[in-house]
């Protein structure tokens, strides 16, 4: 059995386009999916973003951890939308392919869990997303897709026709890399 674990964003649920079409692609492939959902109030943010996003890391580090142990399906993927990529750590720790979706890559510990992943991953994210770092996901050698002018939500502001031709090619991309797992 195959399960794949949708993980939110702080403000993106699994029911979003992003990540309900991600969950589409896997079940299609034959995967169980299962959304994630945080059990509690996430922590505030406060004036300095990098102390937040270390927070928001800590908080769905210590969550994602007790949802993995109950976890007792052999093969398992991780989804995550934006703070939900933080997941990277569990995955380089257990080796677990994913999908990332809009990473936050100006902070270092999210690279570094990357880094040294062993399984195999999809990034995606837009050029006008502060998040986005195109030298970093270079760097990496792996398969990604960057939205030109998408930002955070990878979305093209104004622009919705533009932006559902993203959200087509994103969940194009999710398509090939889930029929290698």
């Amino acid at each position: 059995m195959s399960v794949v674990l949708l993980i939110p964003g702080h403000s993106y649920s699994a029911e979003r386009p992003l990540l309900h079409f991600a969950g589409e692609v896997f079940a299609k492939h034959g995967w169980t999916v299962r959304e994630v959902r945080w059990p509690s109030l996430l922590p505030h943010r406060g004036d300095d973003p990098d102390l937040w996003n270390r927070q928001l890391r800590s908080y769905v580090h210590d969550h994602l951890g007790r949802v993995l142990a109950r976890e007792t399906d052999p093969r398992i993927a991780l989804v995550g939308k934006s703070m939900g990529c933080f997941a990277a750590a569990h995955a380089a720790d257990r080796g677990l392919p994913a999908v990332w979706l809009t990473p936050i890559l100006r902070l270092p510990e999210l690279p570094a869990d990357l880094h040294r992943s062993p399984a195999p991953f999809l990034l995606a994210g837009g050029t006008a997303d502060p998040a986005w770092d195109p030298a970093v996901v270079r760097g990496l050698r792996r398969p990604f897709y960057e939205a030109e002018g998408a930002d955070h939500g990878l979305e093209i502001t104004g622009d919705p026709v533009s932006s559902v031709e993203i959200l087509r090619q994103v969940t194009a991309a999710v398509d090939d890399f889930a029929g290698t797992l």
